[in-house]
């Protein structure tokens, strides 16, 4: 497992992105190889050295001195103990390296120690000062707006990012997107920037266009993406819209990676027996992955089984996780042990001549049990909530499954609340204590005829644990084509007043979240169909007695204008299914262009929503939609 200090929901570590960047990975990996052979002794201001040994095993400290009187004599995580600086003249090493971005501080403030002997820092390690906010430290989130993302292009499948120019609502002028490609190999295929001058704009990265534009050969691999200019936020968030081509009528969307790696993911469902499941495991880092490193295991089975070979710096591997688990299907599900060398993994299964792809989500690693949570005040009402739509049960199947998704709960007390599209409640039904490996999956289309949403909550009429992470896997198949998509996701506390902790989450500023701004893209044509989006909109309520949402549509075009508007209202606990071709006059859908999106705006709550592309053969995609 690396050693390294990541990230979480509420932020993390910057510096980790700043010794991860590939850039600065190519500085690091050269500095290796000058100090090989060579006794190496850091100083360490920042307590970095750990994280900077884990992705550069070359950079391995003999010994580490720090400033910090309390922690001299503490263990240094390498075997031996802190040292004070003021110790750095004695030192038995032949060369120190000060971890800073700081070259000239750092030489300043250790001139008088170094005794003859080399200072090193981390300054070649430094991004151009093109690609940084002026005006902010270098170690400032803002510098570090960063992301992978899966990228394709065959004969079989294209796919396409498509986001939009959220940054200029924080006040973000001449951004650009800084792009690295690299192959199933890891080799850099392409590297270039893509400007977004104007304000609002949608943004599209096609795999097609990128081969045709750099003369590619086909690739399946992994585009890393660096937001220069970046406002507001840190967080790089896309959808990734997937489909088959030469006669493959495969169609599927997923949702953009988490920016940190995690020790474990989960919602990684086992195959039917007629599917085949490939994890797509690529490496984040500039090291090598060690063969057994990454595991699988069961959920809630501590019997893992290795990916047994290596993985190679920047390298795409195919998994066929149902090789590993030829005995183990569908209900049952699956444990990702990554050891922090991944972003969030994508899977795809393959069934029936079609694909579909979705992504693995984090598994905490410092989530506990929480006995509040089974204490709340009546104004938190039923506290969290995982809404998630129940497509018309006439044409879809719809599928839930639980899943446990920290670390140490062993226990799932959980249960579905229906409502159809007007908010009218149509049943409960209570799941049960569910154990840490359980195989429950529910078919809500069994459940009800009606189209309209569930939410899944806590429920703790037999007992069991929560903490705060409730999530599930949710699986669509259309009953005449037999195409189907999946989503995961967890709860969230939504639209009360009163707060607990982080909920109900914002997207910017502290709780409580009450406003909705959400991306929905519009359609697009390929070479062999043309697709129109589609999203399901979810009013959630905690708590009784709110008020219908005042929900507005704005549709843009791809330059970013305001073509059109429309208002719709959504009753607590209520869904809409918004598609935009039945909203706008199809002058300003054209006007709009497949760059062009609807924003959905809302002041009075906050909405949720699950999006996707859909065709007249009854191809559909669908995932959960984000917002800024």
């Amino acid at each position: 497992m690396l050693d390294i200090r990541t990230f979480g929901p509420q932020g993390g570590n910057i510096l980790y992105k700043a010794l991860a960047h590939p850039l600065a990975a190519e500085a690091l990996v050269r500095m290796e190889a000058e100090f090989a052979g060579r006794t190496l002794a850091v100083y360490d201001p920042d307590d970095a050295a750990r994280t900077l040994a884990a992705l550069y095993p070359g950079l391995k400290p003999a010994h580490v001195y720090v400033h910090d009187t309390e922690q001299v004599g503490k263990p240094d995580g390498f075997g031996g103990t802190l040292r004070a600086l003021v110790d750095l003249p004695t030192t038995e090493a032949d060369v120190i390296l000060a971890l800073s971005f700081e070259d000239a501080k750092m030489r300043t403030r250790l001139k008088g120690l170094l005794n003859g002997r080399e200072l090193q820092t981390l300054a070649p390690a430094r991004l151009p000062d093109d690609m940084l906010v002026k005006g902010r430290p270098y170690l400032d989130k803002l510098n570090f707006a960063t992301n992978f993302a899966f990228f394709r292009e065959t004969e079989r499948f294209s796919c396409r990012i498509v986001t939009a120019n959220y940054w200029s609502s924080y006040s973000a002028e001449n951004l650009r997107y800084w792009m690295r490609l690299y192959d199933e190999t890891g080799k850099i295929l392409a590297q270039w920037e893509q400007p977004v001058t104007e304000a609002g704009a949608g943004i599209t990265v096609d795999s097609a266009e990128v081969r045709r534009r750099f003369d590619l050969p086909e690739f399946t691999g992994q585009l890393f993406i660096h937001v220069l200019g970046a406002r507001g936020h840190d967080v790089v968030k896309y959808a990734l819209d997937s489909w088959g081509k030469n006669g493959d009528p495969s169609l599927s969307v997923t949702h953009d990676a988490n920016a940190w790696p995690s020790v474990r993911y989960a919602t990684l469902p086992a195959p039917e027996p007629d599917e085949t499941l490939i994890v797509w495991v690529q490496n984040s880092h500039a090291t090598t992955i060690p063969a057994g490193a990454i595991t699988f295991n069961r959920m809630g089975e501590d019997a893992p089984r290795a990916l047994n070979r290596s993985v190679k710096p920047f390298e795409t591997v195919a998994v066929n996780v149902g090789a590993l688990f030829p005995d183990l299907h569908w209900p049952a599900q699956l444990e990702l042990r990554s050891g922090r060398h991944l972003v969030r993994p994508r899977y795809e299964i393959t069934q029936r001549g079609r694909t579909r792809i979705a992504h693995l989500n984090v598994e905490r690693d410092n989530l506990r049990p929480d006995p509040a949570i089974r204490q709340f005040p009546p104004s938190l009402g039923r506290g969290f909530l995982l809404p998630f739509p129940i497509l018309d049960p006439k044409r879809f199947e719809t599928f839930l499954q639980p899943n446990p998704m920290s670390e140490s709960l062993e226990t799932l007390p959980v249960r579905l609340d229906l409502f159809d599209e007007s908010g009218e409640k149509t049943g409960s039904h209570f799941l049960g204590n569910l154990p840490r490996n359980h195989n429950t999956v529910v078919a809500l289309h069994d459940l009800t005829d009606r189209s309209g949403h569930a939410d899944l909550v806590y429920d703790f009429r037999d007992g069991g644990e929560a903490d705060g992470w409730l999530h599930a896997m949710m699986r669509y198949r259309h009953r005449e084509s037999d195409h189907a998509a999946e989503t995961s996701f967890g709860a969230h506390i939504f639209n009360t007043l009163m707060t607990w902790r982080s909920e109900p989450q914002s997207y910017s500023g502290p709780p409580p979240g009450l406003t909705t701004r959400l991306f929905l893209k519009l359609g697009q044509k390929t070479t062999q169909d043309t697709f129109r989006s589609f999203c399901c909109l979810i009013h959630p309520a905690s708590v009784e007695g709110t008020d219908a949402s005042e929900t507005v549509l704005l549709l843009h075009a791809a330059n970013g204008a305001l073509l059109a508007q429309t208002t719709i209202r959504i009753a607590p606990n209520g869904s809409f299914m918004v598609r935009p071709q039945e909203l706008f006059e199809a002058s300003h859908l054209d006007q709009a262009g497949e760059g062009g999106y609807v924003l959905i705006r809302d002041l009075t709550c906050r909405l949720f929503g699950y999006h996707g592309l859909e065709n007249e053969e009854g191809a559909f995609s669908l995932d959960h939609m984000f917002g800024f």
